[in-house]
């Protein structure tokens, strides 16, 4: 394909001639690190469930949303207003301070947040960029109010252990690698600290899903966690977990174990903080920790809700000069992006509008139930269909078809899915995403194991 010329309008002067418009793939690949598909986004052209590639026309239907961070999917309505460009460019102008310069536009995103998925007994926010850095807040908001509780009970004591779950993703760098197990070449190498893990017993829903009491893997896995409580006792500042583990394979953790492990840590003075970077406004809710009767003291979220931060509240709040309320305590230069947050405003705007949430679980009905047609007419090759709104996922019984699974559906089919945990494919469609559309991609999902069979 001939590179196009590419002319920007200056307000001041004459046309801007930048040269010709390369391709993307091939100018990132040479320099940026990263994983980049073969295909150049063309973000003006590409509506709804597809990706249209700027270079040729293709398009593709999108089952990724860019790792579940495109909650409307691509080109909405909403995101084209003139109304909605002008306040965008406004704040795209200049960058700044959001924690220590305040703007309307920062108060109205806050105001649209607590509405539109706040939760009362968590009315504290801190914001900031990406989903490691709510989930290592969150956990410094921990450490400083269980050392602040030593403090005053006679404990001198630091605390500084996290306790956490086996088949964990919780981010790359800096404290997170400690908690993170999925991928070992995400944490090979890197210094860690020692943290206390526990098994995670995941059930997929649906199998033994009601049964009231703790299963045994359940209670072993408890068992686990009271002897870790006891054994250092002071220095556990919190528990962290994902509601569902989505790096880890969609791994679904029943609400009976994670309200037992919420009680013990009660008993021993320990806070809870729900990891919903990935879960937040895709399970069908604006959170999955709602939904399994779950109390956390501190919520982590981040891509679908385009800002990232932490919620905090509960027992947080027993501490009256708490690491939200102590000044310069955790508070960074940036406090998340303004661009962002007029994003998200417009964003959960449109979500309360359309009543997004409730179509995604009729949305989610529809994909569980043409994954379950899937794996009843291809039992030999994958198992295990499930979800949570629309956070849905099948296994594979042999890894390696997972792969060339993603590969021929992207490759001959056109569809973009992605692969997770060491066997599974998981599905993070839009909130706008349509029942055809999801038809269409089983239906090709079915034509791959076909070919592969």
């Amino acid at each position: 394909m001939t590179a196009q010329q590419e002319t920007t309008q200056s307000p001041t002067g004459p046309p801007v001639q930048r040269g010709p418009r390369p391709d993307a793939v091939a100018a990132l690949r040479g320099h940026v690190t990263g994983d980049l598909l073969d295909i150049q986004v063309d973000l003006d052209g590409s509506e709804g469930c597809r990706i249209r590639d700027a270079r040729d026309g293709g398009g593709y239907l999108d089952l990724t949303t860019y790792f579940s961070s495109a909650p409307l999917g691509h080109g909405h309505p909403a995101l084209r207003a003139p109304e909605f460009e002008a306040d965008l460019l406004r704040a795209a102008r200049i960058k700044p301070a959001n924690p220590d310069f305040a703007t309307a536009e920062q108060a109205r995103f806050a105001d649209t947040f607590r509405r539109v998925v706040g939760i009362a007994e968590l009315p504290l926010l801190f914001f900031i960029d990406g989903g490691t850095l709510a989930v290592e807040n969150a956990l410094k908001i921990a450490f400083d109010w269980k050392t602040k509780r030593n403090a005053r009970e006679g404990t001198p004591v630091t605390a500084g252990r996290v306790l956490h779950l086996e088949h964990a993703f919780h981010g790359r760098s800096g404290y997170a690698l400690s908690l993170t197990n999925t991928d070992p070449v995400k944490i090979r190498d890197f210094p860690k600290f020692d943290w206390p893990r526990i098994p995670a017993p995941a059930v997929e829903p649906g199998q033994r899903w009601e049964v009231p009491d703790l299963l045994p893997a359940e209670q072993e896995a408890l068992s686990a966690a009271e002897a870790a409580l006891r054994r250092w006792g002071p220095e556990i500042a919190c528990f962290v977990y994902e509601p569902v583990q989505g790096e880890g394979g969609d791994r679904h953790l029943r609400p009976q174990f994670l309200q037992a492990v919420q009680q013990l840590c009660r008993e021993h003075d320990v806070l809870t903080a729900a990891d919903e970077v990935q879960t937040g406004a895709l399970a069908g809710r604006p959170w999955a920790h709602v939904e399994l009767g779950l109390e956390p003291d501190l919520v982590a979220f981040g891509k679908r809700m385009q800002v990232c931060g932490v919620m905090g509240g509960r027992r947080v709040l027993d501490v009256a000069d708490n690491a939200f309320r102590e000044t310069g305590r955790i508070s960074s230069t940036w406090g998340g992006s303004l661009v962002d947050m007029v994003r998200s405003t417009r964003v959960l705007e449109t979500v309360e509008r359309d009543g997004l949430f409730a179509a995604a679980q009729a949305a989610g009905a529809v994909l569980r139930g043409e994954l379950q047609a899937v794996a009843a007419d291809f039992p030999d090759l994958v198992r295990d269909p499930r979800g949570r709104g629309l956070m849905c996922a099948i296994s594979f019984a042999d890894p390696a078809v997972r792969d060339s699974a993603v590969t021929a559906l992207r490759q001959r089919h056109r569809v973009l899915v992605l692969p997770c945990g060491p066997d599974s494919l998981r599905f993070r469609p839009p909130l706008t995403a349509e029942h055809a559309d999801l038809a269409e991609a089983a239906a090709a999902l079915r034509r791959t194991l076909a070919e592969l069979a």
